[in-house]
């Protein structure tokens, strides 16, 4: 998704769409050595790292100092935090500047055909390839829970989407996010990814990119940049996830809980965006779903990232593993970098929820597919949710 080179259509990033997972790539700028956040003369006093990470990152070996002068690129193994109680985030603040933002790539979860098992899951036929449509200006109007996260990996900076949704334990007051697990976690390839930040209405007016390579961050993002306090994925995905083939995808879900890049206002991520989406643990099985819309910010060509779309139809059923859920299926021609974008279907009480993300689709780009959240999906974001019930 980047607007004056052209896209790294890497083996790794087709795969994530091709039954893999549609997340991003690396960006030129920030591969090498060469310092990616544009910081003040004193990187230190533009980091913010809590008390206890601070205890949990040295019991990991990592020098506090040296990461805020960008010790955070070391993706050695020994380095790269994997287990569900090792995240750590700490803010750098003003590292997602206009530029890294626009020039994040896409994680894609390419699958092939022949990945898909249909004898014993249940399978429906391929569907029709619909149309992305874009979604109008101002998106805070239109579509004001969705965003995109942003994060860096060994490759680079990557993006992926996510979606606003409510939290039983702050009524009105939610500060977290759904996005995909391939979005926060390598699966079992690595560990987390780093600098991990939501943009609720990235590009809100939906600017043209040549106007968005002048553009101020306020006015890329409107409602701020929100850093991920702490994250949670299923083991499922830790355990099996990889960047192709599908494996770990009826797992590929993840909630992050965030915060404030610049300091707290007052005002929730909920109250800053004027909405939530509830999430549906329980939704109807597919003959029962009339559709499903599906948003994100594809990436990958024919688009560049930088804007909303969405796709609407109703939904099939997708068996990777006979012994594992069966997951929704829709047609749509969104790319890489829609990848944990939330799908919306009309609920219970008739009222719009989040049954779904995007996870994984072919390199050809007609289909996409994403877990049916269940039991697992439920676990992970009370987990989440309790964890900050108190503050």
């Amino acid at each position: 998704m980047r607007s004056i080179r052209p896209l790294l259509m890497a083996a790794s990033a087709v795969a994530a769409l091709t039954l893999t997972v549609t997340a991003c790539g690396p960006t030129e700028e920030n591969a090498g050595d060469k310092p990616s956040a544009p910081v003040s003369e004193n990187p230190v006093d533009k980091i913010k790292i809590p008390e206890d990470l601070k205890q949990r990152l040295k019991d990991h070996g990592i020098d506090l100092d040296k990461w805020r002068n960008g010790e955070w690129k070391n993706w050695d193994k020994d380095k790269w935090l994997r287990e569900a109680k090792d995240f750590v985030n700490p803010i750098i603040e003003d590292l997602w500047d206009p530029d890294r933002m626009r020039d994040a790539e896409r994680p894609e979860r390419p699958v092939e055909e022949e990945d898909i098992s249909g004898d014993e899951g249940v399978t429906d036929p391929t569907p029709d390839p619909v149309k992305a449509k874009a979604v109008p200006a101002k998106y805070h109007a239109s579509s004001p829970a969705s965003g995109k996260v942003f994060f860096d990996g060994p490759d680079g900076s990557m993006v992926c989407s996510a979606t606003v949704v409510k939290d039983p334990a702050h009524p009105g007051k939610s500060n977290l996010v759904w996005t995909a697990g391939h979005c926060v976690h390598k699966g079992k390839e690595g560990g987390w990814y780093r600098n991990i930040a939501f943009v609720p209405s990235y590009n809100d007016s939906v600017m043209e990119t040549s106007a968005l390579e002048k553009a101020s961050r306020e006015q890329i993002a409107p409602y701020g940049v929100w850093w991920a306090d702490w994250v949670k994925t299923s083991d499922q995905w830790i355990a099996q996830g990889a960047s192709t083939g599908g494996a770990g995808a009826p797992y590929d879900f993840a909630v992050i809980q965030v915060t404030p890049e610049k300091g707290s206002s007052g005002k929730s991520l909920e109250e800053t965006v004027g909405t939530a989406l509830p999430v549906d643990f329980n939704a109807p099985a597919v003959p029962k779903i009339k559709d499903m819309t599906a948003t994100g910010y594809p990436a990958a060509p024919p688009f560049d990232g930088q804007k909303m779309y969405r796709c609407a139809d109703k939904p099939g059923r997708l068996s990777l593993k006979a012994e594992q859920p069966t997951m929704y299926r829709i047609g749509c021609t969104m790319t890489a970098g829609s990848s944990g974008g939330g799908w919306v279907a009309t609920g219970r009480d008739g009222q719009p929820a989040l049954v779904s993300n995007t996870s994984i689709g072919p390199a050809t780009a007609g289909w996409l597919a994403g877990p049916r959240l269940g039991p697992e999906a439920e676990a992970i974001f009370d987990e989440v949710s309790k964890k900050y019930a108190g503050q």
